[in-house]
């Protein structure tokens, strides 16, 4: 018994150490989450509902607006199609076949964040078992989930009308993409999407998340069809 709780013990500090600041850069983010949340109007606990059982990240702060207007759920599904189709791509090179069982393998699919991806992919995490990488990724939704909670349980000593907690996400995701480059330093990458970017929002300010993925996503694959031919 002593022992099962010690590579418990042990198997938690090493997901921590995994996940290191990547995973805690989640933590604040579902803090702000769960300030938004009460102070929206909502009670405290659809701030641990959605970040637990949603758990999408970028998604949950749209969703929050969507249920506070009842908006249909053809636009809901058709939001959460668009922000989260991202997912498809990481799942390329998300090591799900190292995890075992189908209770494993449903977790490491629902569990798939921008946190858990990069972390789980980067090249000193080639040799990590299931178990490892099922570690990492429950304490990177341990973060979002805790924080979320916490934040919406303290929201009411933070002033109504605080600007700021919305830019999370966006901070966020500039955190994991200079970790990104960090891990593999190569400029393509970056300033393809840069690229997409500055010309979605100039010529298609209205549709420029999705028009901004496309042209990305079709750079991505010409360069790739571009290195197999050379």
């Amino acid at each position: 018994m002593r022992m099962t709780w010690s590579k418990g013990a042990a198997g938690v500090v090493t997901a921590v150490r995994d996940v290191g600041a990547v995973g805690l850069g989640a933590f604040p983010m579902g803090m702000a989450f769960g300030v938004l949340v009460v102070h929206s109007g909502l009670a405290w606990w659809w701030a641990s509902l959605f970040s637990g059982l949603v758990y999408a990240g970028s998604l949950e702060f749209l969703l929050l607006s969507l249920v506070l207007v009842t908006a249909p759920l053809t636009t809901v599904a058709a939001t959460a199609f668009f922000v989260n189709v991202r997912h498809v791509f990481y799942a390329l090179s998300f090591p799900l076949h190292r995890i075992a069982g189908r209770a494993g393998k449903a977790y490491g699919t629902f569990a798939l964040s921008d946190e858990a991806w990069v972390v789980t992919t980067r090249p000193g995490a080639a040799s990590w078992a299931g178990r490892r990488i099922l570690g990492a990724q429950g304490v990177v939704h341990g973060y979002w989930a805790g924080g979320a909670t916490l934040g919406a349980l303290a929201g009411g000593w933070v002033p109504a009308g605080l600007g700021g907690l919305d830019f999370a996400v966006t901070a966020l995701f500039v955190a994991l993409a200079l970790d990104a480059l960090r891990a593999r330093p190569e400029l393509f990458t970056p300033l393809l999407a840069l690229g997409c970017a500055l010309f979605a929002r100039f010529l298609a300010p209205g549709q420029l998340l999705l028009v901004a993925f496309a042209l990305f996503t079709a750079g991505l694959l010409l360069r790739h069809v571009w290195r197999a031919r050379a």
